[in-house]
């Protein structure tokens, strides 16, 4: 694995160690993104805070990382070791007096590396093998929480932070982790975290919901409600925040196969807008999902993305073809169909209406996106998503998402 050096500071400090290894205090270096990685994650390895690996990065919280995407580590003018010949990850280590593991952690290798003359090679600091490594608060982080994240003893880490079981965290806060704990959590599954939320006037679950684009029953279960539950102004509730990893794709062209239930329906929250691409032609359109439990009912947003729809199918048409749905710089494989139905554009969304679209007749009506061009919504399925008729998969809509996920 090589590391390119980017900066030197000053005029390159040079010394010689225990045999004439040159090494350089470097201000950054170059890290190629490896799968599981998170910017918490990487700072973890460098022995800096996230919010300087962000910063470097020009990234919020919200920024995405890609398996292969280059950044900018800073290093806090960490020593970087030029290989010489002969040299291994063990008799630098030896050279250097620090951990092997750590070493091999910090340079993304392991025991069978090969290391080539003129490689660099990062010597981890000080605070990288003091005992802890660093993290940034993220939005419903408690210590609890990050305790459990973290799998680390809650105790400990009050401790190491100098606070105790009252103290709260801000979003953004760098605290200390032990570094006897891993993360609880696999880097590819979905976990959970939580915020708090006032009731206010006018509050239901479902309308809670909606805010935060999740399910009803996702407040009620972690509220232990239920939908006969009366709401009161003022009222704390707890809102799970899903946080779904990355993961990684066979290529540029695929979409990443996000589960429905744990995932997808999180990423692609009711509300949001994305941009919908065709996998065989390219060609691509604005839609909105506007409802939807089972899999995501969407609407166009123009006439004019309404045609490049039809363009590509032909027509209006239930025929399943593979998608790729890029929303906040991620592209997730689905399955869709170009068929508007259940909804009536000449009325208002949500209301009862005598007539809907595709033989639907009287019921609410499913049309939110006025003028343009369609009644009603159509179909995006995503892997494992089902038919709300039945509830049960559509075989050809899943047979897409393999397609555009590269899996067939």
């Amino acid at each position: 694995m090589k590391l390119k050096r980017k900066l030197i500071c000053g005029a390159l400090t040079i010394g010689v160690v225990a045999g004439s290894s040159v090494f350089a205090f470097a201000e950054s270096i170059s890290y190629k993104v490896q799968p599981g990685d998170a910017f918490w994650k990487i700072s973890g390895k460098y022995g800096i805070s996230t919010v300087e690996l962000m910063k470097a990065n020009n990234a919020t919280e919200k920024t995405v990382l890609y398996p292969g995407q280059i950044i900018t580590v800073p290093l806090n003018n960490q020593i970087v070791h030029t290989v010489k010949s002969g040299e291994s990850y063990w008799t630098i280590s030896k050279k250097y007096g620090v951990n092997l593991q750590k070493l091999l952690q910090t340079n993304n290798a392991n025991e069978n590396s090969i290391l080539y003359v003129g490689n660099k090679v990062v010597i981890p600091s000080a605070n990288q093998t003091s005992g802890y490594k660093t993290y940034t608060v993220q939005k419903g982080d408690t210590y609890w929480t990050v305790s459990q994240k973290f799998n680390v003893n809650f105790t400990e880490l009050l401790k190491l932070n100098g606070a105790n079981d009252k103290s709260y965290l801000n979003i953004g806060q760098v605290i200390k982790i032990p570094s006897t704990g891993t993360t609880s959590t696999p880097s590819n599954q979905p976990y959970v975290t939580y915020t708090d939320y006032t009731v206010q006037k006018g509050d239901s679950t479902w309308s809670i919901a909606e805010k935060f684009g999740i399910t009803a029953n996702d407040i009620m279960k972690a509220n232990n409600i239920n939908s006969s539950t009366i709401l009161y102004i003022g009222q704390k509730l707890k809102i799970p925040v899903h946080h779904i990893p990355v993961k990684s794709t066979p290529g540029a062209k695929y979409g990443e196969l996000l589960d429905w239930w744990t995932e997808a329906q999180y990423v692609i929250p009711r509300g949001c807008t994305f941009e919908v691409v065709d996998f065989y032609t390219g060609k691509s359109f604005m839609a909105k999902r506007t409802a939807g439990s089972n899999h995501a009912d969407c609407e166009t947003l123009t006439v004019k993305d309404t045609n490049i729809m039809k363009e590509i199918w032909g027509g209006f048409s239930w025929v399943r073809r593979p998608v790729i749905i890029k929303y906040n710089g991620r592209k997730i494989a689905a399955g869709m169909t170009a068929m508007p139905h259940a909804g009536n554009d000449s009325a208002p969304g949500g209301v009862w209406v005598s007539w809907r679209s595709g033989d639907y007749g009287a019921g609410t009506n499913h049309d939110y996106i006025k003028g343009n061009g369609i009644d009603g919504h159509f179909d995006i399925h995503f892997y494992n998503s089902t038919r709300h008729k039945d509830g049960k998969l559509d075989p050809n809509h899943q047979k897409c998402i393999q397609i555009a996920a590269g899996k067939q």
